[in-house]
């Protein structure tokens, strides 16, 4: 069967190899750059950028230790071209991976017509097409918006702002406030309403004084109008410093509209499957709004894919683990679907435990903090929030016990590798089984 595929994000791309591994026929087209926001301006450049400042903190705390003298010279222009120079290498290789399963790669706009796409003048028919779009930043109605920045500025600066005034308070702007903080800027974030909601309030605060403590935070607070050196807020004050809007993403969803179903948002209309109101048509990705992280995407598009080539397959969203790419690390993860009252919950939480990249923490206190709320009635975890060099992985491994339903027994005979950072493992462990 012909299979086409619009857009070579994380939801495409995985889609794309998907059905080429089932031995579909796949023509994939992509409008700029393989590999989509996530390697291109989005998640990998935060990532790559944050190793930088993960150094910079780590030279900065020897140095105070009085072991290590050095002075660090930053050039924020030959940072930006090896990031691009590793993602020209990265582009590469996604290309011949897809290719590799016989998959054909054409670069340009498609429009939707008819049964078919219309891609550099060429229309291509199809028997079932993935609309993987993606999405762009949102930009909000606010006078002066021009003169603000996005993620999609990071690699064109030049050099390193002066003053940032971060618009937003969700984990995009507080990872864009620790890059710049952390290279040199001074950091206002201004939240509409309060900063980080996905957390807890200890671990917030942990966030706010041990890992960002440089960066301004001004909550419940709105911009009026956005100048090229300067922001105003409804209030009257004026904050010196480029804007940078963190404000939310909105779908790239134009070339799928009158074709098939559309919600409220703008975002694609899925079921379970990844299918449309469309018998043939299937979207994933940020194009259908829910969860906008790389890993939810690329689950998006395989069950797209399966589907497309007559396996059938759903996709589920319970314990979806999430992660904020900081100086230390945090993650976290909820069980949306639990049940347990107020009473049947206990929560302990301990400070980070020593080890890998957190040994030389000690001395100033700040390891980092975790938080495990557990449903006392049933024995399972309700939610976790995780500070330390190693969350991302060990949340990520919880949160499958999570979705699988494991009773918090099964964890017992979990064997960790010494030195670990892992403090979830010793409040399972050690503290509650």
């Amino acid at each position: 069967m012909r299979n086409i595929v619009i857009g070579s994000g994380p939801a495409g791309r995985l889609g794309s190899l998907e059905l080429g591994k089932l031995g579909e026929e796949v023509t994939l087209i992509e409008k700029k750059h393989i590999a989509g926001t996530c390697l291109n301006e989005g998640c990998m450049v935060v990532c790559a950028l944050t190793d930088i400042t993960k150094f910079i903190d780590a030279n900065s705390r020897f140095n105070n230790y009085g072991f290590i003298k050095s002075q660090l010279e930053i050039s924020y222009e030959k940072i930006v071209a090896k990031i691009t120079e590793t993602q020209e290498k990265l582009r590469h290789l996604n290309q011949l991976e897809n290719e590799s399963f016989g998959n054909n790669i054409i670069y340009g706009e498609a429009s939707i017509e008819d049964n078919g796409v219309t891609v550099n003048g060429e229309s291509f028919e199809y028997d079932n097409l993935l609309i993987a779009t993606g999405a762009r930043p949102f930009i909000p109605n606010v006078k002066g918006s021009e003169y603000g920045l996005t993620n999609k500025d990071i690699l064109k600066l030049d050099d390193v702002p002066e003053k940032l005034n971060i618009i937003g308070g969700g984990i995009i702007a507080t990872e864009i406030a620790n890059i710049y903080s952390t290279l040199g800027s001074q950091v206002n974030i201004l939240a509409r309403s309060t900063i980080l909601k996905e957390l807890g309030e200890t671990t917030k605060k942990y966030v706010l004084e041990n890992i960002i403590p440089d960066v301004n935070i001004h909550e419940n607070t709105n911009v009026s109008e956005v100048f090229k050196d300067k922001v105003l807020t409804d209030d009257g004050e004026e904050l010196e410093g480029t804007a940078f809007f963190a404000t939310g993403r909105v779908p790239n969803s134009e070339i799928a509209e009158g074709l098939v179903e559309l919600n409220d948002d703008r975002t694609i209309k899925v079921n379970e499957m990844m299918k449309t109101n469309v018998e043939n048509i299937y979207a994933a990705g940020d194009v259908t709004g829910g969860y906008q992280l790389t890993p939810v995407a690329r689950m998006e598009g395989i069950t797209a894919a399966r589907n497309m080539a007559g396996y059938a397959n759903k996709v589920s969203y319970s314990c979806i683990p999430q992660t904020l790419s900081l100086n230390t690390e945090v993650s976290f993860v909820e069980n949306e679907k639990s049940e347990c009252n107020e009473d049947d919950k206990a929560t302990i939480g301990i400070p980070g435990i020593a080890g890998p990249s957190a040994f030389w923490k000690i001395l100033s206190g700040d390891t980092g903090y975790t938080e495990v709320e557990f449903d006392k009635k049933n024995n399972k975890i309700n939610r976790i929030n995780s500070i330390s060099p190693s969350s991302t992985s060990d949340v990520a491994y919880l949160s499958y016990l999570m979705r699988m339903d494991y009773d918090l027994d099964d964890y017992g005979d979990f064997l960790e590798i010494h030195p670990s950072t892992d403090s979830n493992y010793k409040i399972i462990k050690n503290m509650w089984l």
